[in-house]
């Protein structure tokens, strides 16, 4: 396990204009290098939009996840946002964990967004998703399941920890964003873990505002970084920081 480099990419993003929320990704991340994962926002082409008819790509032919693959290459880093899927006939809200040399997990999102009428298009995912990558365990997470503590209970498995980190991709209004700051704060104390997680800010089609707030959280609650603007964060999250906390304080045993 080595530590981990992690940049929060807090973008306005276009409403469905795919071309043109890529082009503002590349440009933010122009002088950014040596960093293990790029953490993008929710439906990162898109906007959070339930347009689905018009906007959901094939799983297995998709120009967005393409991009993001040539991007993780050229990077070298892994990325982790969600894009509007079509898959056996389904529209997904699809979490989408994307290693340098191509390699894919996807996690669809638990928890539908009722409130913005997403059950109402999109199949709700039903398992959790934790992906080893450079020696940590990563539990993926979309947005409205930041709501949930029940579906990210971290455990001891084999005398470890189930995960380390928890990365969240976001849409998360303004309004709420006291929500918001707790809720992520409230998740990495109960996990014990790192909660990496990031917000659009700018106004969407629907005319609601997004604040940001994008942010990293070490497994004391501390919050590490908080972004306010567009802009991109590298930040390093300690592996011995982890290991230290959970050996002083061994709460995961204990469920």
């Amino acid at each position: 396990m080595q530590d981990l480099k992690i940049a929060l990419v807090q973008a306005d993003q276009h409403w469905e204009a795919k071309t043109a929320n890529t082009a503002n990704y590349e440009s933010l991340l122009a002088t950014i290098d040596g960093v293990d994962i790029i953490l993008l926002p929710e439906m990162c082409t898109t906007g959070f939009t339930m347009n689905a008819v018009d906007l959901a790509e094939d799983f297995s032919n998709s120009s967005s996840l393409n991009w993001l693959k040539k991007l993780a290459e050229l990077k070298n880093s892994a990325i982790y946002t969600s894009l509007i899927i079509q898959d056996n006939g389904k529209f997904r809200n699809r979490g989408l964990f994307v290693e340098p040399n191509g390699t894919v997990h996807f996690y669809d999102k638990r928890k539908s967004f009722g409130l913005a009428g997403e059950d109402r298009v999109f199949t709700a995912g039903a398992t959790e998703k934790i992906v080893s990558f450079r020696g940590w365990n990563i539990q993926l997470q979309i947005c409205y399941d930041l709501r949930f503590p029940e579906i990210v209970r971290n455990r001891i498995s084999n005398g470890f920890a189930a995960y380390d980190l928890i990365l969240y991709t976001a849409n998360w209004p303004a309004k709420r964003r006291h929500h918001w700051n707790t809720l992520l704060t409230a998740r990495a104390i109960e996990n014990q873990c790192f909660v990496a997680a990031v917000n659009r800010i700018g106004e969407d089609g629907k005319g609601l505002t997004y604040s940001g707030d994008s942010m990293v959280i070490d497994p004391l609650g501390e919050t590490m970084h908080q972004l306010s603007s567009e802009q991109v964060e590298v930040i390093n999250l300690s592996k011995e920081k982890l290991h230290s906390v959970r050996e002083q304080l061994p709460f995961l045993k204990d469920r």
